[in-house]
């Protein structure tokens, strides 16, 4: 690569790198809205140095550290030292799914499109900012410590010391096996079970879908465990709206809720599952519009508005967001 860009071919090139660099964003983060405005002010870093890029590395390797070093500059400005105790699905807001429209696709190895499982993604919650980085960039995208040293701007000895104390973290905290973070696609026991589980209106419904210790995460609020209190909890008299697709390599499902006296559904929900032996072992339940915004959908739906039949995944493309320039 030539020693410098000129604004075009920057452009061109941070275009064809924002993928990879969006599902980088979304692990340190842990939701699309913080990974959409890490990979924005990503951009507008990296374009006002562009005189600086002298291609002793990639572009995608200079883009990632910049796009590292936003995050920890985030996470600074917001003063969190301390990691909260427990399950993150119980109690981290600031967790969300990732629709598997956006998820990159790497050619081989412990591919990046695998490792937004939600797993990994939740054990990522217990780790420090700057451990979390480290372990991103050395696990997951492949880095060597050397390259972590300068990115991190610290020697080689406290980047190695960084990723072994994330390891040890995620080992505890994480499937043991690194290929339990994969997930293949959805089988076609997931979309059934999916389509059910979209078309079921009361708790008897449920109890056919649920496993006896189902569990449903839906943070701040307390979860619900076991099929009796879950079948009840997802039975409840309501009127949703639900569109059915695929989050973290798992079926999910897009929730909208009409209010009593609404003419309109308001996006309330996401809802992604895990499913074992045709049934539903959890469900991971994140609440807010901008959720529901990450997966290409509205905010409000007409309140004559049908849910369609449509399969997993075909939910509007979700979108990155446009550059700022």
């Amino acid at each position: 690569m030539s020693t410098a860009l000129d604004e075009a071919a920057f452009t061109d090139q941070f275009e064809q790198l924002r993928r990879p660099l969006h599902a980088h964003c979304y692990r340190l983060a842990g939701n699309v809205a913080d990974a959409d405005d890490l990979v924005q002010d990503t951009f507008l870093r990296a374009w006002q140095s562009i005189a600086t890029f002298e291609g002793r590395a990639s572009l995608r390797t200079w883009l990632y550290r910049i796009a590292t070093n936003a995050y920890l500059d985030r996470r600074k400005a917001a003063a969190r030292r301390s990691i909260p105790a427990g399950d993150p699905f119980e109690w981290c807001t600031e967790l969300g799914p990732y629709p598997d429209q956006l998820r990159d696709d790497p050619p081989s190895g412990l591919a990046a499109s695998e490792t937004v499982e939600l797993a990994l993604i939740a054990a990522l919650r217990y780790l420090p900012p700057r451990q979390r980085a480290a372990f991103v960039l050395r696990d997951v995208s492949g880095w060597t410590p050397a390259e972590i040293a300068g990115a991190l701007d610290v020697d080689v000895t406290a980047a190695n010391s960084l990723v072994q104390r994330a390891r040890d973290t995620i080992r505890r905290k994480a499937p043991a096996d690194v290929l339990a973070w994969r997930r293949p696609e959805l089988t076609a026991e997931d979309r059934a079970v999916l389509r059910r589980y979209a078309a079921a209106v009361d708790p008897a419904d449920f109890r056919q879908l649920l496993a006896d210790d189902v569990r449903i995460t839906m943070p701040p609020d307390p979860p619900v465990t076991g099929i009796d209190a879950a079948a009840e909890f997802l039975g409840r008299p309501l009127d949703w709206r639900t569109f059915p697709t695929a989050a973290n390599g798992r079926p999910a499902l897009v929730g909208y809720l009409r209010s009593a006296g609404q003419d309109h559904y308001e996006a309330m929900v996401v809802d992604v599952l895990r499913v074992e032996h045709g049934r539903i072992v959890e469900s991971n339940a994140f609440v807010g519009a901008h959720h529901v915004a990450a997966f290409g959908m509205p905010a409000t739906l007409p309140g004559d508005e049908l849910a369609p039949s449509v399969e997993p995944g075909e939910l509007p493309a979700a979108k990155m967001p446009p550059s700022p320039l």
